[in-house]
């Protein structure tokens, strides 16, 4: 099995620039937003691929950002009082929850 991710240019540029924009607009606020946006957006463009088969199969991502709003503000909370700290492990601790509820199409 084989991974493979379906990201162009473009759709990258696209996606930075609206999380750009929203970042200036909220003052900050939706870099704690951004994590679950970035995970679903690069698991929805992989499939995995079967060698023995040939057979690709997509990846599903089924987060959805507001739905997870206790979680974003504890977080918030916590990278405050870290001074900023404590992000890194929320970017890591989205990563693992998008995965754990991902499935294969």
């Amino acid at each position: 099995m084989n991974i493979k991710a379906d990201l162009s240019i473009l759709d990258i540029i696209g996606h930075l620039l609206i999380w750009v924009l929203l970042t200036i607009i909220t003052f900050g606020i939706a870099l704690f937003f951004f994590p679950y946006s970035f995970a679903r957006f690069v698991i929805n463009h992989t499939s995995v691929v079967d060698n023995a088969t040939g057979v690709e199969r997509k990846m599903v991502c089924d987060i959805n950002i507001f739905s997870n709003v206790g979680h974003i503000i504890l977080w918030m909370v916590i990278s405050f009082l870290t001074l900023g700290l404590g992000y890194i492990f929320y970017f890591y601790r989205v990563w693992n929850y998008a995965l754990n509820n991902s499935r294969l199409q």
